[in-house]
Formats: C-alpha cells, structure tokens, sequence
C-alpha cells in the first residue's frame, strides 16, 4: 500500500474546510491535504443552504460573540473574495418582521444585539408598521428590523474556488475517501474507504461538519455531547411571485429555545424565491429525502438511547409538539406556505409545484437536553475538532479558517512561509 506523509490532514472538504487549507497552504510551508467523502467538494452543507450572507443581529454576544465577530468579518471578506474571483454577491438586505405584537420586544433585543456585534445605526434600523409598508408594501407585519449589510451568494461556487486556491499554493486533495478513523502512535494514520493509500500526517484538522462529533468520540473529545440533525425543506416560488418584495424576509422565532424555527421568504443570488424551512428531525447529517433517512434510522435511534440528555430532549412535551408540527409541514406544502402567509398573505399555496434544495443542521446537545448555541473548538496534542458549526457558518467561515491556522502558528505546529503572500489578506489583520 502506497504511503502518503502530509504535516496537516483535513477531515472535510465544505467551505470551512477548504478556508482552512486556503489560509494553511498560502500562510505556512506546512504540506497539506484535504480529505473529503464525495467525489467534489463542497458537496452537502455548503451547497444545501439559502446562500445568505447573514448580519450578526440574531446572535446573543453573551452566548454566540465568536460567531458574531466570525459573520461580521465574514461579510467583508467574502464581497472582497467574490469581487476577484467574478462570483455572485448581492447586497440585497434581509427585514426580520415581527407577526405580532409580543415579538416587537425581541426586534428591539435583536437591535441591540446588533449594535453590540458592531453593526451601525445606518445598516440596521428599526422600522414601525407605517414604515415597513414603505418598504415592502406587501409584507404584512407589526413592525420589523432591516438589516442593509446583508447579502446573497453562492456558497458551493466560494467552496470550489477556495479549493483550487489552495491547490494553487500546494495542497493536495483526495477526494472519494471517506474517513474511517485514525491511529495514534508516533504520528497519525488516517484510514479511509475508497483508497488504497495510506496517510500518514502529524496533526489532523476535523472539519467535517454533521459528522465532526464523532470522529471527535473517537479520540475521547467531546463525549458529553451528543447530536441531533434537522432536515430543513424549501418551496420554490414560481415567477409569479418574483416582485413580491426587494429582500428576503425572516420572521422572528415564536420559540426562543428553537431559534431556528422561524419561517423566511428568501431571495437567492441567482432570483430564485424560495419559503421555508421546517426543521424534521432525522437520523443522519446526510438524510435529504425520507429514504436516506430510513437507511440510517437503526443506528442513530440505539446511540440516542443511550444519551440521557438527549432521552430528556425527546420527553419534553413542548418539542415533541413542535416535531410534530414540522413532520406535517413535511408532508403539507399548505402548512408550509401558510408559515409564510403570516407576513406575505398574497402568497397562494396552490401556486408552488416544485420544491427546493433540502439542507441538514446538526445541532449539539449537552447532558441537560438543551441545545449547544456556540459552535466548539477542541483539541488535543495531535488534533483539532470543530463541532457544532451552524448557520451562519458559511458566513464566517473564512475568518474561522484564518483564526484556525493563526492558533498552529502561535503554538508552532506550522511554521509561517516568507516566500508566500499571495493570499487576499494578513491574517493579523483578520484576527484584529
């Protein structure tokens, strides 16, 4: 079996990933490859999402500071990212609107919120009901928040670009291998199906997303933990509906334990207007469709069981509520649509035949039930895992990947180039 030696391997090739080996391979002389299960990359998360480019308004600096700083710099970078590589980037706006008149406080929480991650007062504005009908004369709401430093792009096509980038400064890639596990001895020995090669490296970066718990498990990382997935479906608008409104629009959540239950009206950067999502909870960070979840229902059902947090979660009678709520908008493009109702009443369930890109979010609990808000980063003497990366991970993926190699700078895993710069930017910089 032919052998491979590498100073660093990245488990992962979605948008993280490939920001890692981006930042890695033009900042340090390290050799480097990127693992990934598909045959390209970009493949599942960061192909399946809306493709904004979220405004940190939404996240609590108390809980979620590191994603908030990581979206607030992700902006910058990814417009200056898409400008030089000719990708799409609209700055469209999104609105957050308040369906009635309980959540107005939370649109003044979610202001403040803003203004403390460091959005200003000229990008995000709070807006009274007479307002809003000036600025999108069909949405109809009590009153609702607008953010301009929000935008609209294509996260599989940054994925790909960021990929070949980093090719270009000498990292290797090997697609169509699946991670299986790995052996600690003197060095690393990374296993995989779908290779005959074997890879030897001296620090391993895991990256892989909906999977990243549990090749965390298999170094004795994070065993607290266990993790739930939530399938989120998309109705495709049809034309007819193409001037409905100028920006995506978002609702605030009814439930603030499941932020991630409020309905949105998206607006993609290719024109395509799609309402969504539900959130189905599934068995497997690759379950799209109701016969890839069946295939995996087994195995997941026996590992929740043995997790009391998780035992705890699905006792709670509000959740099992609400999880019954989103399997009927599964199986209904009428409840789905009437989510959207609310805040778009024109909208016409009748009027939608084709449904959009499914997406999975892997969300982490603890030993309590209740869900992890901030993505994790742990490591040991040979290894780094992030876990937990959700929306808006894709947003803030670049200054993650960057802040990720800063910290093997600093503690001397890798060793800094002098005959390379050709990245878009200093990483001092960034971290600043």
């Amino acid at each position: 079996m032919q052998q491979l030696h590498f100073d660093v391997a990245i488990i992962g090739g979605g948008i993280l990933g490939c920001s890692i080996a981006y930042f890695l391979a033009s900042f340090s002389n390290a050799s480097a490859v990127v693992i990934e299960q598909e045959n390209n990359f970009g493949m599942h998360a960061s192909r399946r999402n809306t493709g904004k480019v979220h405004a940190p308004f939404l996240y609590d600096p108390a809980k979620r500071s590191l994603t908030a700083k990581a979206a607030l710099k992700g902006f910058d970078m990814l417009r200056k990212y898409c400008k030089v590589n000719s990708l799409p980037f609209k700055e469209d706006g999104v609105m957050e609107v308040a369906t009635s008149e309980g959540q107005i406080d939370t649109l003044h929480r979610y202001l403040e919120w803003g203004y403390k991650n460091g959005l200003t007062e000229d990008q995000l504005k709070f807006l009274a009901k007479e307002e809003v009908a000036k600025v999108e004369p069909n949405v109809s709401c009590h009153s609702a928040i607008v953010c301009f430093r929000d935008a609209s792009t294509d996260y599989e096509l940054i994925t790909k670009h960021l990929m070949c980038d980093a090719q270009k400064f000498g990292c290797r890639v090997m697609p169509n291998s699946r991670f299986r596990n790995f052996a600690h001895n003197n060095h690393l020995i990374i296993r995989t199906e779908g290779t005959e090669k074997e890879i030897i490296a001296n620090y391993v970066i895991n990256a892989s997303g909906g999977y990243s718990l549990n090749i965390a498990h298999g170094v004795g990382l994070a065993t607290e933990y266990r993790d739930l997935y939530f399938r989120g479906e998309y109705w495709q608008a049809p034309h007819e509906y193409s001037d409905l409104t100028r920006m995506s629009i978002y609702s605030v959540p009814k439930y603030s334990e499941y932020p991630f239950l409020n309905p949105h009206w998206i607006i993609r950067a290719d024109g395509r207007r799609e309402v969504g999502p539900n959130a189905v909870p599934v068995f497997s960070p690759y379950s799209y469709e109701w016969t890839d979840d069946l295939k995996n229902s087994m195995a997941k059902i026996f590992q929740s069981s043995t997790s009391i947090g998780v035992m705890r979660l699905m006792m709670n009678s509000q959740f099992i509520r609400l999880a019954s709520k989103e399997f009927w908008s599964s199986i209904s493009k009428r409840a789905m649509v009437n989510r959207v109702r609310q805040f778009l009443p024109s909208l016409k369930s009748s009027a939608f035949t084709t449904r959009g890109v499914a997406g999975i979010r892997s969300s982490l609990t603890d030993k309590e039930g209740n869900f992890v808000p901030e993505m994790l980063i742990l490591e040991n003497d040979y290894s780094l895992h992030i876990l937990n990366y959700n929306s808006p991970g894709a947003t803030g993926a670049l200054p993650v990947g960057a802040k990720i190699v800063s910290g093997l700078l600093e503690k001397g895993y890798l060793h800094k180039s002098s005959e390379k710069g050709e990245s878009l930017w200093d990483i001092s910089e960034i971290l600043e």
